[in-house]
């Protein structure tokens, strides 16, 4: 699958906006009642993963039967949450890029969880990102070219306990050689002047949220 986009569908807020984001070739991950949701939207997962305990089982047969690969585990008897399950096959997979879409919920413990999960990404050099109808999320840890797209606002918060060296190239705020740490808020809410700004960092964890009301 190198080259490829593996999309992953997991069991948080959904709508309308998700299937905007799936392109013709993507790999499609359904994971738990991520899976029903591609299904029900007229979409065959390449594979739909996890404990499946957030459905029927009317609905789990559904899964299983239109699914290309099924594959089920203990609700209980697991140490990894489906979201995590799923990403961890995908970064198997040597895609180009993943995506997460149903990642943040009504959960936050999980939201905040998912959001982690991307740093596996940069461990692997795999493009990681989590998208759902206001917010587009990734980690960064090197000078990284932002696209300004359809959001309003972009927000830098550090990840490491520090990030070094920051300095901001095309946004309303600029910011030379910063510091920020955990507990600081001055990389929330900026905006890009321009189509696209250019993030440096010299060391560091940086989580960049690009974002629209």
């Amino acid at each position: 699958m190198n080259g490829k986009r593996i999309i992953i569908v997991t069991g948080g807020t959904l709508g309308e906006w998700a299937l905007g984001e799936i392109q013709a070739d993507d790999i499609l991950v359904g994971s738990d009642r991520g899976a029903l949701y591609l299904i029900q939207h007229g979409y065959t997962p390449y594979i739909s993963m996890g404990d499946f305990d957030s459905v029927t089982e009317r609905e789990l047969a559904l899964i299983r039967s239109s699914s290309l690969t099924f594959i089920d585990c203990d609700p209980v008897f697991k140490d990894l949450t489906d979201t995590e399950m799923a990403f961890n096959w995908a970064l198997d997979q040597h895609p180009a890029q993943i995506i997460l879409l149903g990642a943040i919920g009504t959960r936050f413990d999980h939201s905040l969880a998912n959001v982690h999960l991307l740093r596996k990404g940069i461990e692997q050099d795999i493009d990681c990102s989590i998208i759902d109808a206001n917010n587009q999320i990734r980690i960064i840890e090197q000078s990284t070219r932002i696209t300004r797209g359809n959001y309003t606002h972009i927000s830098l918060l550090p990840l490491s306990l520090e990030v070094t060296g920051i300095t901001l190239h095309g946004f309303q705020y600029p910011l030379h050689q910063a510091r920020l740490q955990i507990g600081q808020s001055l990389g929330i809410s900026n905006i890009l002047v321009e189509s696209q700004g250019l993030i440096e960092l010299e060391s560091g964890l940086l989580l960049v949220i690009q974002s629209k009301d």
